[in-house]
């Protein structure tokens, strides 16, 4: 797999948002081997970062954007993608609080 090829993630051009993660090469990189792949990059991440609200915002984030990336051309990944986006959205929206669930809301909105 040549790294060159994965999909740019456009976010601060379009948005002024400057992402900090490796979530949207980690989840490109997943994209290539398949729904496992997507899946166990997922739990990793989550399992991991869901302490930390900026990267629980980005993962969110990323999650979302690659649900529009697929959904015309892929719609089991993009089935997949949508469930674990509200998955962790809804994570994010019960368990953060006060200035981390702020944060979540501005930056996800």
């Amino acid at each position: 797999m040549d790294i060159t090829k994965l999909p740019r993630w456009n976010i601060e051009e379009v948005c002024g948002y400057k992402p900090f993660t490796t979530f949207w090469d980690d989840f490109s990189i997943a994209d290539n081997f398949g729904v496992d792949a997507v899946c166990d990059t997922y739990n990793r991440a989550f399992q991991e970062w869901k302490t930390d609200y900026k990267y629980l915002t980005e993962l969110v984030m990323v999650l979302n954007w690659k649900i529009w990336q697929h959904y015309e051309h892929n719609e089991p990944l993009a089935r997949l993608y949508n469930t674990i986006w509200e998955r962790a959205a809804q994570y994010a929206q019960e368990n953060l609080k006060g200035d981390e669930l702020t944060y979540f809301y501005q930056t996800t909105d």
